[in-house]
C-alpha cells in the first residue's frame, strides 16, 4: 500500500478529470463539504461509496485503497524506459477499423487494455474519437505524452477492465492483447456489458491469445497467477447473437522483448445487428 492518504488519491483523481469538489459531491448526492473533509483527511468515505467512487473518478477500489496491483508489475517495468517497448506502428486491425467503419463522421471508439497508446493515437489522427484505457499507470502516462506530441486529443485513464463500467455508448470497441487478463468467472458478464454500450451497427474488433501444446509459452511471457487460458474458438462463442465477417485463428512470429517466438492468436470482427 502507497503511503498516501485516501482522501489525497481521491483528490489527485478528481483533479486529474477536471472534476470540481461540487461536482464529484452532486454525483455521489452528498455535499461538496464531505468531500472536501475526505481530501483534507479530517474525514473517510463510507465503504459503501468506494465502488460509486472509483466509478465516477475512472479507476479501482483497490487503488483508492492505495494497493498497488501485482498485474501491473511486468509492463510496469517494462515501460520504465524512455524507448515505446511496443514501438508506434499501429495494429493492422486499425486499418480493418478504418476500412470498415471509415471516419466520415467522429465516431466513439473504446481501446480496452492500450498500453503506450500508439493504436489509440493513430485512431484519434485519423478523426476518430477515441476513450482509452490501461492498467498499468506508467502506460497510460506514456500514452498521454505520445498523444501531446502527435497534436491530438485522446482521452486516457487508467482503468481495470475486470471492473470496467462504461459510461459511453461507442460504435466501435478495440480490445487487443489483453483479454488474457479477464477473469474466467468475468467473461459473460463483460461482453455483454460491452455489447449494451454498443451502438447499432457498431464494431467489436478484438483478439485473444490462445493456448496450444506445440507452442512454448513467449520468453517474455508473464507467469502471473492472473493471466487466464483461453481456448480456440472461445471468443466467438460471446457473439453468436452478432454477425461476425471475420473470425480466424493464425499462428505468428513475434519479436516482443528482443527474443523470437511465436503466438496463436484469434482475431474477431463482430458487427451487432
Amino acid at each position: 500500500m502507497n503511503g498516501n492518504t485516501i482522501g489525497e488519491r481521491i483528490a489527485a483523481k478528481r483533479k486529474e478529470l477536471g472534476f470540481s469538489q461540487q461536482k464529484l459531491a452532486e454525483a455521489l448526492h452528498i455535499s461538496f463539504q464531505a468531500v472536501s473533509k475526505w481530501e483534507t483527511g479530517s474525514a473517510s468515505p463510507d465503504i459503501e461509496f468506494l465502488p460509486k467512487l472509483a466509478e465516477i473518478l475512472e479507476t479501482t477500489t483497490d487503488a483508492l485503497l492505495g494497493f498497488q496491483t501485482r498485474k501491473t508489475t511486468i509492463y510496469e517495468k517494462r515501460y520504465q524506459s524512455e524507448e515505446y517497448y511496443w514501438g508506434f506502428q499501429p495494429n493492422y486491425l486499425c486499418y480493418e477499423i478504418m476500412q470498415r467503419k471509415p471516419p466520415v463522421k467522429p465516431y466513439r471508439v473504446l481501446d480496452i487494455g492500450c498500453g503506450e497508446g500508439k493504436d489509440a493515437v493513430f485512431l484519434a489522427r485519423n478523426g476518430y474519437l477515441v476513450d482509452a484505457f490501461d492498467l498499468s499507470e506508467t502506460g497510460v502516462e506514456k500514452a498521454r505524452k505520445l498523444a501531446e506530441n502527435c497534436g491530438v486529443s485522446v482521452n486516457f485513464f487508467q482503468a481495470d477492465m475486470n471492473d470496467f463500467q462504461p459510461k459511453e455508448t461507442y460504435d466501435i470497441i478495440f480490445c487487443s492483447g489483453v483479454l488474457h487478463w479477464l477473469a474466467q468467472e468475468k467473461r459473460n458478464p463483460f461482453f455483454e456489458m460491452l455489447q449494451n454500450s454498443t451502438a447499432e451497427d457498431g464494431l467489436h474488433v478484438m483478439n485473444v491469445f490462445v493456448e496450444k501444446p506445440f507452442i512454448q509459452r513467449a520468453p517474455d511471457a508473464d507467469e502471473s497467477e492472473f493471466r487466464q487460458k483461453w481456448l480456440s474458438g472461445e471468443l466467438f462463442t460471446y457473439y453468436t447473437d452478432w454477425h461476425l465477417p471475420h473470425i480466424e485463428e493464425f499462428v505468428f512470429d513475434c519479436n516482443s522483448g528482443g527474443t523470437p517466438h511465436k503466438h496463436c492468436m484469434d482475431v474477431m470482427i463482430a458487427k451487432k445487428p
